[in-house]
């Protein structure tokens, strides 16, 4: 599509509403979301995207950035992918403002940054699934003016990969700033409960509506 960045396409039904553009995990593509379109969105409402992550990394598969720690990611690659994917999501047949960015576990981490990052428009909505705010040199978020911003965040309550405790400061953090935030916290590991997406897709559609 556009940016140099590969994704897949799930059209409307009619003249979209918005856009749903999911991101991806570590090591996964932009296939392992592309279900979820359908899932979140069953009405067709909104133009769906899928994106790859830009960098192929060991041990395989696309990433969004470099592991440099949690919540801490390789400063070099994070910067490169936040304004290659930024441009991506500005050269969209959607402005920005009817867009829902969501992501799982990198690609919720970028959700946040590309959503909340000083210097970007923001979507309509932000979905976070497993994933926490990132602490990078040279980036901050931007939380001014966050009053009512819709954000929901679903984090399993034994992730061994991301810990629960980075959900509860991500929660934590933009509740104080003053958005409306939706946390979900299920009996599962570091996956999407199927439990919580009748949830995700009315969060959505309210989003757009």
């Amino acid at each position: 599509m556009t940016a140099g960045l590969r994704a897949l396409e799930r059209p409307a039904a009619a003249q979209p509403e918005g856009a749903l553009v999911l991101l991806h995990g570590r090591g996964a593509d932009e296939h392992d979301l592309f279900p979820l379109l359908d899932l979140l969105d069953p009405e067709r409402r909104l133009l769906g995207i899928a994106p790859r992550g830009p960098l192929t990394l060991p041990p395989g598969g696309a990433h969004w950035y470099r592991l440099g720690g949690i919540p801490t990611p390789d400063p070099a690659t994070f910067h490169a992918t936040f304004a290659q994917v930024a441009a991506f999501l500005d050269e969209l047949p959607v402005p920005i403002d009817r867009i829902v960015l969501g992501g799982f576990s990198q690609g919720a981490v970028m959700a946040y940054s590309l959503g909340l990052g000083r210097g970007r428009s923001r979507p309509v909505a932000i979905v976070a699934l497993s994933g926490f705010v990132p602490r990078v040199a040279r980036f901050s978020l931007d939380l001014d003016d966050l009053d009512g911003f819709p954000i929901a965040i679903a984090h399993g309550s034994y992730d061994p990969v991301i810990p629960t405790g980075f959900g509860h400061e991500a929660r934590d953090l933009l509740v104080s700033a003053g958005a409306e935030v939706i946390y979900r916290e299920t009996p599962t590991t570091h996956t999407i409960d199927p439990a919580i997406i009748p949830e995700l897709a009315a969060f959505v559609r309210k989003a757009t509506t």
